[in-house]
């Protein structure tokens, strides 16, 4: 079990530049074995290397800390020379840069970790060359391919990862990758059509909806599934895959609901993104679906206004942050989050994980619920 002995004052950071390379070398690779197509291709390849930098490897580091609560190596030390695990945090995090481009062309984003969105990147490129038809279309198109792309190279890594393991833990992780992507999709959907839908007159219906988007579309993906991947790597039955799912679901929730917040008050020197970013979008997030059934006409007024302006202006913003606090609805998401980083917490102590392990889930877990970007 995990030995805390020889672990580093930041036990998971050798984990994390060890996915880092592994991704830039991927990327690399998959470059090279293209040149063969002609030099037009490297443009994909090109945009995906300016994504690399700037992630915070959360989910790797979700998957190396439940295969290290399982046993699955000694110390967090020994993680950046696992081979398995390593390749599976690349696949993660591969599998969360090609679901961000599809994201980002869906809700129209400008920019992603403080540079252009990719198909923003795609359409400058087709306008610096003078190319045919509209810029726009060349680089919603280009964001499909390379989502699609990164996609594929995500499947490999998590193949290559999987394939060395007991049948059984081969198989058990399989099962939780097919499911992790097919319910991304799944949960993006759900986001569109509730970004559509007309406000219901019942607003327990919204609230029901904003939070089966947060857990289809986030929470499991970046910390339920990629923690119980790493445990079912390390060989973990039925009942400690469950035990894992208990923690990393409220932990994921937690972490969408903090996301939701920062997409409205976060700093964009911190966060990457415009102030206000998510309001532009037209998320119906929890913190917005709250406040819509709390505000009086003006208020709601404001909201409808706000959802889906592309133009939104930073004094609008400003009003709508008032709002958002004025009616509570900041208050009750943060006492939400509160509740299930408390459950998180519950579930890590009953899990029944070796000190060091459960200490060190504990830190990852606040860490994802508190950040500021």
């Amino acid at each position: 079990m995990f030995d805390s002995s020889t672990a580093p004052a930041d036990p998971l950071a050798p984990l994390r530049e060890a996915v880092s390379a592994r991704l830039r070398t991927t990327v690399d690779d998959l470059g090279t074995s293209f040149e063969e197509v002609g030099p037009e291709v490297a443009d994909l390849f090109d945009v995906a290397a300016t994504m690399l930098p700037g992630g915070k490897r959360l989910r790797a580091s979700f998957a190396a800390t439940g295969w290290l609560a399982l046993g699955g190596s000694r110390a967090a030390g020994d993680l950046a020379g696992a081979p398995q695990i390593v390749l599976a945090g690349t696949g993660l995090e591969l599998f969360q840069l090609a679901a961000l481009v599809h994201d980002d062309l869906i809700d129209g984003s400008l920019t992603r970790r403080g540079q252009p969105a990719a198909h923003r990147q795609f359409a400058t490129l087709h306008q610096d060359r003078a190319m045919l038809d509209r810029p726009d279309r060349f680089g919603a198109a280009g964001a499909v391919l390379l989502g699609d792309l990164l996609l594929a190279a995500a499947m490999g890594e998590l193949q290559r990862a999987l394939d060395p393991l007991p049948p059984e833990a081969r198989e058990a992780g399989r099962r939780i990758v097919q499911r992790m992507m097919t319910e991304v999709t799944v949960g993006q959907y759900l986001d569109i059509y509730a970004q559509s839908a007309p406000w219901s007159p019942d607003p327990a219906r919204d609230l029901d909806r904003a939070r089966r988007v947060i857990r289809s579309k986030s929470a499991r993906y970046s910390v339920e599934h990629p923690l119980i991947l790493g445990a079912a790597m390390a060989g973990a039955d039925r009942s400690a895959l469950a035990a894992a799912s208990r923690i990393g679901l409220p932990v994921g929730e937690a972490f969408q609901l903090r996301d939701d917040v920062l997409g409205v008050f976060g700093d964009p020197g911190v966060t990457g993104k415009p102030a206000g970013d998510d309001l532009r979008e037209g998320k119906r997030t929890v913190l917005v679906t709250l406040a819509m059934t709390r505000a009086d006409a003006a208020g709601v007024d404001l909201l409808r206004g706000a959802l889906g302006n592309a133009d939104l202006d930073t004094d609008t913003v400003t009003r709508v942050r008032e709002l958002l606090t004025a009616t509570g609805a900041l208050a009750s998401v943060e006492e939400l989050i509160g509740e299930r980083t408390r459950a998180a917490l519950a579930a890590i102590d009953a899990a029944g994980y070796a000190d060091a392990a459960a200490d060190l889930l504990r830190d990852l877990a606040r860490a994802a619920i508190s950040r500021s970007s």
